[in-house]
């Protein structure tokens, strides 16, 4: 049996588990359905999702409830941010700083060898965007507001209590 809440936090409970949910889901489905295999900062935003996941549910369950929703936001906010500095590395805002955004040929080096070793699914191409906002660009987006309104839901709770 779920443990009993404030409205708002009950909300909150519940979008700290949506975004993370819908959010895994998305990248699942565009992986093994539309073939688009994430990189490896796709996969760092998705190890805070699966974080998320996991406290959201246990505020189902125990109490207290507030930290538990607090930590999986918290979880969902990290993803949003590493999902807006790999957005930034797909637009050549700035550098990553994995090997799958490296060059392929290096100063100095052999090109061959260095075309063997760079990655297949690389960091700084964004594989698919919408309106020129890439997959990590929404995860930025929605992670990051959706983050924010669940901190204000439960500070909205803690005002009525």
């Amino acid at each position: 049996m779920a443990v009993s809440a404030a409205p708002s936090v009950r909300a909150a409970r519940m979008l700290a588990l949506g975004i993370p949910v819908i959010a895994l889901g998305g990248a699942l489905v565009s992986q093994y359905v539309f073939g688009l295999n994430p990189c490896e900062m796709c996969w760092w935003q998705r190890y805070p999702h699966m974080l998320a996941i996991v406290f959201a549910l246990l505020a189902f369950f125990w109490r207290p409830v507030r930290p538990l929703v607090a930590v999986a936001a918290l979880a969902v906010l990290v993803s949003g941010l590493i999902g807006g500095f790999h957005a930034g590395v797909e637009y050549k805002w700035w550098e990553g700083v994995t090997a799958c955004t490296a060059s392929p040929f290096a100063a100095g080096g052999d090109p061959l060898d260095a075309i063997m070793k760079a990655p297949v699914i690389r960091c700084d191409v964004a594989p698919w965007s919408l309106f020129g906002i890439s997959l990590a660009g929404f995860n930025f987006l929605f992670s990051t507001l959706g983050a924010l309104a669940v901190f204000a839901l439960i500070a909205r709770s803690d005002r009525k209590a």
